[in-house]
């Protein structure tokens, strides 16, 4: 996690740029292209991601993961015979109205396919004119349950697994060091909600009984009420669903008698950050010691975290790196397959290579097979997909991570989650 960041303004589209939106785009009229089945030949993309805002410490490992794939993939000859363009870039910032902008610049310049939104809500901000125009989407860290459903026509996918696969692991992690009476506060919006209500279910089911289950809203500025229900429901363990505000909100549960050190403390995937632990206490990380959480997993593929760390030296974290790896991978050999750049062409292919074909690792491998016409089913940085027909994983790899007794962040184990608890 950071600390607060400054916003950045709000982009101004001009008319023409707007007009270019509601025209451009995929589909019919091509994504990058004017060709007979709407393509042009040449790949396009585009990202909004968090380079501000809450979520900035995850724009890093997003966004040079998605350079690093356009690399690899371009290093392999590149799709349909042609170089990737240089992505274009877009910030999702935090704000539903700067994402929903930076979605309109970024359609307007005829991508063909877009990497984003970090956070569920940022995607909810602007699925609709994406997918309404043709163009795929794709992200590696949505994970409100959500979008299982979602009436997208076709063309919104995740490599981040469903909070319904998740939050079975988050329960089971709480339920197997002892504790029996639950607190969960989770952020009001669909990541949180949808979290929490899977973590409730599956501890529920297990025995637990869920003292306290209460969201909050994400932008208040005093926790203290929070963390006083939270000690007052007498639970033995806590669940906190939070982004950045969750440093301030593990901050007034320590003070209320709440902390670490007296009950379990847990979190997901937005609290995992090497920073945690000295932006909760910066005098002393060690007051987060023991707790522990759970997320997508991030560092399981040390080839990938070793090859992504010399493209990008100065990365620090890897959260959802390897799922937007993924993604960028998944839209390139489906147009590979399709042997066309028309998302409306292409995106049908997306969830069949990911399964039911001649297993490959690589951009490069597959391509290889599909030069020879075989089925392939691609196997990611991020683990086996195996995309249901929602287009998103029907098992994931989760995380199980704690923070040690000088506040360091540390792998427990990963393990595979299929959505039962």
């Amino acid at each position: 996690m950071r600390a607060s960041l400054l916003w950045r303004s709000a982009i101004l589209l001009s008319a023409t740029a707007l007009f270019a939106t509601a025209c451009g785009g995929g589909g019919d009229s091509g994504g990058g292209g004017q060709s007979s089945d709407g393509g042009d030949g040449v790949l396009k993309l585009g990202y909004v991601l968090p380079e501000t805002g809450q979520l900035a410490f995850l724009g890093p490992p997003q966004i040079q993961s998605t350079k690093f794939a356009i690399k690899t993939i371009n290093d392999a000859g590149g799709v349909l015979g042609q170089q990737i363009p240089e992505v274009v870039a877009g910030d999702e910032a935090g704000q539903e109205g700067v994402a929903a902008q930076s979605a309109d610049r970024v359609l307007s310049s005829g991508v063909d396919a877009i990497i984003g939104a970090a956070a569920s809500g940022m995607s909810l901000a602007f699925i609709d004119k994406v997918t309404g125009s043709g163009v795929v989407q794709c992200s590696g860290s949505n994970t409100a349950p959500t979008f299982t459903d979602y009436d997208d026509g076709g063309f919104y996918f995740r490599t981040a697994p469903s909070d319904a696969l998740q939050g079975p692991v988050l329960a089971n992690v709480v339920r197997e060091d002892g504790h029996n009476r639950v607190a969960i506060v989770a952020r009001a919006d669909d990541y949180g909600k949808g979290l929490m209500e899977a973590t409730k279910s599956a501890l529920e089911s297990d025995g637990a009984e869920v003292v306290l289950s209460q969201t909050y809203d994400p932008e208040a500025t005093n926790f203290d009420q929070l963390a006083q229900q939270i000690k007052n429901s007498n639970a033995d363990a806590a669940v906190v669903v939070a982004f950045e505000e969750g440093t301030q909100i593990l901050q007034s549960m320590i003070e209320a008698g709440a902390g670490p050190q007296q009950i379990g403390v847990y979190g997901a995937d937005g609290l995992r950050s090497e920073e945690l632990a000295s932006l909760v206490s910066p005098n002393n990380p060690g007051r987060i010691a023991g707790m522990k959480g759970t997320a997508p997993a991030s560092a399981d593929n040390a080839d990938y975290v070793k090859q992504l760390k010399e493209f990008a030296p100065d990365l620090q974290e890897l959260q959802f790196a390897p799922q937007v790896f993924d993604c960028v991978t998944i839209i390139a050999l489906a147009a590979e397959k399709a042997k066309s750049d028309d998302p409306a062409t292409f995106a049908p292919e997306i969830n069949g290579i990911t399964k039911d074909g001649e297993k490959c690792t690589s951009f490069a491998d597959c391509k290889a097979l599909l030069d020879e016409n075989k089925d392939i089913d691609y196997d990611g940085v991020s683990g086996p997909l195996d995309f249901t027909e929602d287009g998103e994983p029907g098992q994931a790899q989760i995380e199980v991570y704690t923070y040690n007794d000088s506040g360091e962040l540390e792998t427990v184990r990963t393990e595979t989650s299929s959505g039962q608890g």
